[in-house]
C-alpha cells in the first residue's frame, strides 16, 4: 500500500486524479485494476485544527464560564429596555 498526495483535475464533467508511474509499477496496476481510495480534503478545519490555533494564540482559558456567556446572550436577546 502507498499513501500520495495530488491534486484533482477536471476530465469533463467528473474529476480525476493521476496515479504516479511508481506507484503504478510498485502496485502492479493494470487498467481495470480495483484499487481504494481515501479521500482526505487538505481544506476541511477540524476541531484539533481550531484547539491548536487557539493553544498557540494562548486562547485556551476562556475568561467567561458557559453560563456567564448564556447570560449575556440571553439579557441581550429578551432584555426589554
Amino acid at each position: 500500500m502507498e499513501k500520495i498526495s495530488t491534486k484533482v483535475k477536471k476530465w469533463g464533467n467528473s474529476f480525476g486524479v493521476v496515479i504516479p508511474k511508481n506507484i503504478v509499477n510498485t502496485e502492479q496496476l493494470k487498467e481495470g485494476s480495483d484499487i481504494t481510495i481515501i479521500v482526505q480534503s487538505e481544506n476541511k478545519t477540524t476541531a484539533g485544527d481550531i484547539f491548536r490555533l487557539a493553544k498557540k494564540l494562548n486562547l485556551t482559558k476562556p475568561k467567561k464560564t458557559t453560563k456567564e456567556l448564556l447570560d449575556e446572550v440571553d439579557k441581550e436577546l429578551w432584555d426589554e429596555d
